[in-house]
């Protein structure tokens, strides 16, 4: 029997613009063999979602598996200053990883119905352009250079004129955004396209 191609949901798309980046479904911890360092959502199905998180590998204390879960902020503290920090212990049943997908796009919203999802799980993030995105500073964004996705950034500006000229908005490495907080150094920030950031 044959499978007939998916649809290139990109197809319509002009040459000179890159491809959105992909968006992000959470997946069961519980079938994830990594997780140290991965970004997760912790919560309870039915009741709600936290996000902004980091995990360490599975524990098992009796017959019950846990998770570490940090915030961002502790997470990067601890690898980048090599400390110790505290990292309560999550039923693993209730952590959920961010892991980018390429099989889905991204829904036609053209109404309050249409943006409905299940409380069964955590929605998928779908990137926004930012042009599209409202306030910018401090959220996550996704720069697409060359074909290649770089994750892991946060706005350290609204949208303004770049040096050259055109539209652009300023990101730091999320390391460097959270050490901020915690040592006052500002970080080095990279001026980007307007036409090649999203907000994750």
């Amino acid at each position: 029997m044959s499978r007939e191609p998916m649809p290139d949901p990109f197809a319509d798309q002009p040459d000179w613009a890159p491809r959105p980046p992909r968006p992000l479904v959470p997946t069961p911890a519980t079938t994830e063999r990594e997780l140290r360092g991965r970004r997760v959502l912790i919560g309870l199905t039915g009741i709600g979602w936290r996000g902004d998180l980091r995990c360490d590998e599975k524990v098992v204390q009796g017959s019950r598996t846990y998770i570490p879960v940090l915030p961002e902020q502790e997470w990067y503290r601890a690898e980048a200053e090599q400390v110790e920090v505290f990292a309560p212990l999550v039923p693993a049943d209730r952590v959920w990883v961010e892991r980018p997908d390429d099989t889905l796009a991204a829904p036609a919203r053209t109404d309050v119905l249409s943006r409905l999802v299940s409380l069964d799980a955590p929605a998928a993030r779908f990137p926004v352009p930012v042009v599209d995105a409202g306030p910018l500073t401090g959220r996550r964004l996704v720069h697409m250079d060359g074909g290649q996705e770089r994750r892991d950034l946060r706005a350290v500006t609204e949208l303004h004129t770049g040096a050259d000229g055109d539209i652009a908005v300023r990101a730091a490495p999320e390391l460097a955004w959270y050490r901020w907080v915690w040592t006052g150094h500002l970080p080095e920030t990279t001026e980007l396209p307007v036409h090649l950031v999203w907000v994750e």
